[in-house]
């Protein structure tokens, strides 16, 4: 029994990377504008969960290929847009954001991504509320 748990332990750290729990999962985004009449609540998708990451506390003696610092990020992806109700006519009514199709843990990147840290935001709404399925 004792060779069988050892093989399975080192199969384990050898193979953990796979293993992340680095998928789509879902999340309401609040959109108002100030000129519009209404907050929209959107159910999306976003990429969430654990990446493995490897960091040690003696970084100058091992090279840079070592160390990962992955995080949960798009693979696939699209935009929808959502039209906000209640705006006058002069005010651009549409809003865009992005659908997680699936997700890979991997580097960030900051071309639609906050790479450094959550941002303090409140999702919330401070108008009435519609809600958009698309």
């Amino acid at each position: 029994m004792r060779p069988f748990f050892v093989m399975s332990l080192l199969f384990g750290l050898a193979f953990g990377q796979t293993a992340s729990l680095c998928a789509p999962s879902e999340y309401t985004i609040h959109v108002e504008k100030r000129e519009c009449a209404y907050c929209l609540a959107i159910n999306t998708t976003i990429c969430a969960g654990f990446c493995m990451t490897r960091d040690s506390n003696g970084k100058k003696l091992l090279l840079k290929s070592a160390l990962s610092q992955n995080v949960c990020t798009y693979k696939e992806m699209l935009y929808q847009t959502a039209l906000i109700p209640g705006c006058p006519h002069h005010a651009v009514p549409y809003y865009s954001y992005p659908v997680a199709l699936s997700c890979k843990c991997g580097k960030c990147n900051t071309d639609y991504s906050d790479c450094v840290r959550e941002r303090v935001r409140t999702n919330y709404c401070t108008k009435p509320q519609k809600l958009c399925t698309v």
